[in-house]
């Protein structure tokens, strides 16, 4: 018996398996079916010849425990019809299976990475992309709700994980993840795809609005022009892919002062001071500036917040120096002290806030603080202004 070598091969390139893997399980399909059909055979292994695609069987003999107690070569003159339809199905499954297994190793290495696939499904929440050789799912929760999914679109997205299942690997992909924006600037931006500039940290609220500090290793690069390209190509071009997101590129700093001074970006501030006990910095900005420093409904400081790890509360100069004056007619009153807590048995025991403007934190509760001090509210690590 023999097998058409040329046909195995056609299977290698169609599949893209291993020709080993291919021979292997056509050996497995033709021990299956061996044993099918002779009753007299308990076990047996079938080996095919690489070059010549001859068929060697093995009947096997076991005794209790499992064991191979004989080994002879059988000639089976009767691979009928049904015999090979059995050969035919277990190969099949078999090549499914190596298939399957070859597509999971491709992209299980790709978590992280963009793939762009076509709208295939989108209906009750459910989208699926054909990616070619494989489907990704979209779930709702990594959906962006103010984007339109039509069939046949042309969609990128960011690879979440990659799971094993039965009918093959189940790759997670999302269109909300921060960074999703990351690898777009990736692509478009050499500089950050050869590592001369790098993005230090994003911070995004899908279909509305996203930050994203950036830092140059080379002082010839401005890591900000870099990101917006000539005329603001890059950026543009990442905006489209978002839908119209809006994409603030602010410069990093190891100074959280600045940090937090440029990422309340493109508000203008004029002091930071930060409170190191509780990851609270206090930025007072020109009247002006307020609303938008504060964002609508609070989203720029919200993200702001998000990017730098700190509690922002943001104040105008006339409230913050409203706030300095009422401390200091309480500490000249003894009602406080020098950092800005009640004095105990005062005659007006009182508390003075740190501010009354709307206050953001990373878990968008209020944050809180004393003021105190004649010059920049006080706390243990009070640090001065930043314009």
């Amino acid at each position: 018996m023999k097998v058409e070598i040329e046909a195995l091969r056609s299977i290698e390139r169609e599949k893209g398996i291993g020709f080993d893997t291919v021979i292997e399980a056509l050996e497995s399909a033709l021990a299956s079916a061996y044993k099918r059909s002779q009753a007299q055979a308990e076990e047996a292994r079938v080996v095919i010849d690489r070059s010549t695609g001859e068929v060697t069987v093995f009947a096997q003999e076991l005794d209790d425990d499992g064991n191979i107690v004989a080994e002879w070569v059988d000639n089976p003159h009767d691979f009928g019809r049904i015999v090979a339809q059995t050969a035919k199905q277990v190969l099949m499954q078999r090549l499914r299976e190596a298939e399957r297994e070859l597509t999971y190793g491709e992209y299980s290495g790709k978590e992280g990475d963009l793939v762009t696939g076509t709208l295939q499904i989108h209906e009750r929440g459910l989208t699926v992309l054909d990616l070619g050789n494989a489907e990704a799912v979209l779930p709702y929760a990594e959906q962006v709700p103010t984007e339109r999914y039509e069939h046949g679109a042309r969609i990128r997205a960011y690879i979440v994980e990659v799971r094993r299942s039965f009918k093959g690997p189940q790759i997670i992909c999302s269109r909300s993840h921060p960074n999703l924006v990351t690898e777009l600037f990736r692509l478009e931006v050499p500089e950050i795809a050869e590592g001369l500039v790098q993005i230090r940290g994003t911070a995004r609220e899908a279909g509305h609005r996203t930050k994203i500090a950036v830092e140059s290793s080379d002082p010839a690069i401005d890591p900000v022009g870099a990101c917006v390209g000539t005329r603001g190509t890059r950026v543009m071009a990442v905006v489209d892919e978002l839908a119209g997101e809006k994409v603030d590129i602010i410069p990093f700093s190891p100074e959280p002062a600045e940090m937090v001074a440029n990422a309340l970006s493109p508000a203008k501030v004029s002091e930071v001071y930060l409170y190191d006990e509780d990851a609270t910095a206090l930025v007072v900005v020109p009247d002006y500036q307020l609303s938008l420093a504060i964002g609508r409904e609070g989203q720029n400081a919200r993200l702001a917040a998000r990017l730098t790890g700190w509690r922002i509360d943001i104040k105008s100069e006339s409230q913050f120096s409203e706030e300095q004056a009422a401390f200091r007619a309480a500490y000249e009153r003894g009602e406080v002290d020098e950092q800005g807590r009640p004095v105990e048995g005062s005659p007006n025991e009182i508390e003075v806030p740190l501010t009354s403007a709307p206050q953001v934190g990373l878990d968008d509760e209020p944050a809180t603080a004393t003021v105190a001090g004649d010059e920049p509210p006080a706390g243990p690590s009070a640090e001065g202004d930043k314009g």
